[in-house]
């Protein structure tokens, strides 16, 4: 089975609200929320894949990159070896490539949101 090395945000905007995404129709896990981010290129540091990835899919920066849990996911194809971080953003989304809806929401929301199997983990702990 191949591992992949994946990066996600938890993106906040103050100091509780913080950022998820639907994936769009016509792409795996299409309408399940997730906390954005991508794979890691080979010789990338996480940190980098992951402000890479958000501004190719949200056409933000994000800054006060702070790690946050670090995991293993084994789904049905494939391991992700999962790498989350904590991150602020003030711009405004005004472009998506993988996702056709954003939401900024508090931890204690996230279960109204039905969420890619991967990303549960980092809402548990959210939830804390």
């Amino acid at each position: 089975m191949k591992t992949i090395r994946v990066v996600a945000a938890i993106i906040y905007r103050n100091d509780d609200e913080f950022l998820i995404a639907r994936k769009k129709q016509g792409i795996s896990l299409a309408g399940l929320w997730e906390f954005p981010g991508g794979k890691i290129e080979e010789n990338e540091e996480a940190k980098f894949a992951l402000e890479r990835e958000i501004k190719e899919e949200l056409n933000i920066n994000i800054s006060s990159l702070i790690p946050f849990i670090d995991y293993t996911y084994y789904g049905e194809n494939m391991i992700l070896e999962m790498q989350s971080f904590k991150c602020f953003s003030a711009d405004t989304i005004t472009h998506l490539t993988d996702h056709d809806r954003v939401e900024w929401i508090k931890a204690c929301d996230i279960d109204h949101y039905p969420l890619a199997p991967a990303d549960l983990v980092i809402a548990e702990e959210l939830k804390k």
